[in-house]
């Protein structure tokens, strides 16, 4: 396998202006000719499906939920990065260039980056045109707000429903296109195999979740926009149907799964609070503009928090990183937390979370100001735990919450398998080690409307290649397996349910490859994920047939895919022996307790090949090189 990232020569700020130039065109009238399988709907799918169905594409857009507005795009909350310096203070395409590589600890492919930061600034003016109600200033203007690892205000939103409206906006796009029928829209459907006919994606395979029935759809291409993987360690801020069933299936078909290892651990979400939850809530990082956060000075203290004065408060990200403050990037926020937390400050029932505070805020700005901006989030955060953040500070704790690993692409997003593109969380390309707050919803519409729809059509017209129906027969012994697998499922008739085991992988994720990291506790890891999944196949019990809906099947086939995966991240986090990022290995850490990056021996994409079942995977290597932005030490102090 080799990792040819194609990216094109140049200077940095010229590369994807001369890529553009450089590209095969394809004529108007033959863009019909041509159909593309869109897996997800959420930002990055709606808004490629739409775009190339406008650029005469015929375009077929699989989701498993019950309607393109259910993708979990909708979660987002806080906002969208661009570099449009609305505030005058001191942004730029070049600022918001350097903020992401230096955020990602030196982890991402430059190039990447700063087309991602130069398409940001088109991506407001799309999304206004479409509807999009961002906040706005008094005269009009659209307001920003800072976010985690930057010292300016690039950040647009709605209230704490970014996301959502977003997706509203690529929805209403999406539907006209599936309105004039360029669009063909398949909800519940779930991907369950990557077909590759001469080497090439040709299409997929899936499950009508109503019926049970297995379809097989041909395409000259595949994108995959379905979204990350953080689930594996199962309480997470995602959506519960979130998995990562298609991408382990394509990287199961030859495409290089990239930095596994790379999982971001987010700060401000509400913390566990006994053993029968299932998912985690994010409190929007937006929250920390104008909250404080901060533990008792004094270990063991239980006084309620309005009673502690303020001199016996330790704000200790204000202490430690004076530079950033509250606005430290999440994986530096997420181990200060845990740092107070272990030496026995935290706060709450089970001493594992800190204050978010916005008693300050309150009187400076007033209650009706605070209410304006997040109201949405506090009413939120109330219904939850039945306290009124208004009056008392929030408790809140790190937890997973995105994924910067997935399928590797090159510079065109297009996998290690010709003719599959990945986009969105979905790939690994632009985050690097750790993802800044409010870039995640950048990069997919950066992806879906600016950059697939030119890359795609430059394979179209830079290749010439057979049309494919569903009778070959690589299609049909794609469904042959896809049965087989469902039988094997339904027939082991052991006495556990598939969410017991995922919560069984999830506690061991979380305890041996959590925020934390060692050798030992790795290959501990190592050793109880493979009898974990020995245990699956033989104790799993699945009820109900194939053939109608069933939830606890669709479960399961995802928490098969998870025990694999699982594996392989903590396979990838024992190899890569540095701190970099939110990938934190104890035994890498300077005199202060900062990650320490081995760029040596370690400044690069480990990108995984799979061997074949019960084979080790083929760990490929992508050095990184920095032209623009040199590698330094990272430091928010």
């Amino acid at each position: 396998m080799e990792l040819k990232s194609n990216v094109p020569s140049g200077p940095m700020d010229q590369k994807w202006t001369k890529h553009k130039f450089d590209m095969k065109l394809v004529n108007p009238a033959n863009k019909r000719k041509y159909s593309v399988i869109v897996v997800g709907s959420g930002l990055a799918g709606a808004s490629a499906a739409a775009s190339l169905a406008e650029l005469g594409h015929n375009v077929k857009c699989f989701c498993y939920q019950d309607s393109p507005r259910r993708a979990h795009s909708i979660a987002a909350q806080g906002g969208i990065n661009a570099a449009k310096n609305y505030q005058n203070d001191g942004d730029s395409v070049e600022r918001l260039f350097y903020d992401t590589v230096k955020g990602g600890d030196f982890r991402a492919r430059e190039a990447n980056v700063h087309r991602l930061a130069e398409v940001s600034v088109n991506i407001i003016d799309q999304c206004v045109s479409q509807g999009v109600p961002f906040a706005r200033e008094y005269g009009g203007l659209l307001a920003n707000r800072s976010f985690g690892g930057a010292q300016v205000s690039r950040t647009f939103y709605a209230r704490g429903q970014t996301g959502q409206q977003l997706l509203l906006g690529a929805y209403q796009a999406l539907e006209r296109q599936v309105g004039l029928g360029t669009v063909k829209m398949f909800a519940r459907h779930e991907m369950q195999e990557l077909v590759v006919v001469d080497g090439q994606a040709r299409g997929i395979v899936v499950r009508d979740l109503e019926t049970g029935a297995i379809e097989s759809h041909a395409s000259d291409a595949v994108i995959l926009a379905t979204g990350g993987y953080g689930t594996v360690f199962y309480l997470a801020t995602y959506a519960k149907g979130c998995n990562t069933t298609a991408i382990w299936r394509a990287y199961k078909k030859g495409a290089a799964f990239a930095n596994p290892c790379y999982t971001q651990i987010h700060p401000t979400c509400i913390p566990v609070t006994g053993h029968y939850q299932s998912k985690l809530t994010l409190m929007s990082e937006s929250l920390r503009n104008d909250g404080r956060i901060w533990v008792p000075k004094m270990k063991g203290d239980q006084r309620p928090p309005n009673q502690i004065p303020d001199d016996e408060r330790d704000y200790y990200l204000e202490r430690k990183y004076p530079s950033f403050g509250n606005l430290a990037p999440r994986d530096v926020s997420s181990r200060a937390a845990k740092e107070v937390c272990d030496e026995g400050r935290g706060v709450g029932k089970s001493g594992l979370g800190v204050y978010l505070d916005f008693k300050d805020a309150i009187a400076r700005l007033g209650e009706d100001k605070i209410r304006e901006r997040y109201s949405n989030l506090f009413e939120m955060y109330e219904r939850i735990t039945d306290e009124n953040p208004y009056k008392v500070p929030m408790r809140i704790y790190p937890a997973i919450h995105y994924t910067m690993g997935g399928l590797w692409v090159d510079y065109n997003l297009m996998s290690t398998v010709p003719g599959l593109f990945v986009a969105g969380e979905a790939n690994f390309s632009d985050h690097g080690a750790n993802r800044l707050g409010a870039s995640a919803l950048m990069q997919g519409l950066a992806d879906g409307y600016f950059i697939i729809p030119y890359t795609i059509g430059n394979f179209f017209g830079s290749n010439k290649f057979a049309k494919v129906s569903t009778d070959h027969a690589a299609f049909k012994e794609a469904e042959a397996n896809v049965a087989g697998r469902i039988k094997s499922l339904l027939s082991i008739k052991g006495t556990r349910s598939a969410d017991t085991f995922h919560r069984e992988l999830g506690k061991i994720l979380w305890d041996y490859c959590g925020m934390a990291r060692t050798e030992q506790s790795l290959t501990t890891a190592l050793e109880k994920i493979p009898a974990l999944r020995e245990e699956f196949w033989h104790d799993l019990r699945v009820l109900g047939t194939g053939e109608e809906i069933n939830q606890s099947l669709e479960k399961a086939g995802r928490v098969a895919d998870f025990l694999e995966l699982g594996e392989l991240l903590c396979r990838d986090a024992l190899e890569r022996r540095e701190s970099c990022g939110a990938h934190f290995r104890e035994e890498f850490q300077d005199a202060e307790g900062e990650a320490k990056r081995d760029d040596e021996n370690f400044c690069h994409v480990a990108a995984w090949e799979y061997n074949g079942e019960g084979k080790t995977p083929t760990r490929h290597v992508e050095p990184l090189e920095f032209e623009s932005v040199h590698l330094q030490t990272r430091s928010y102090k």
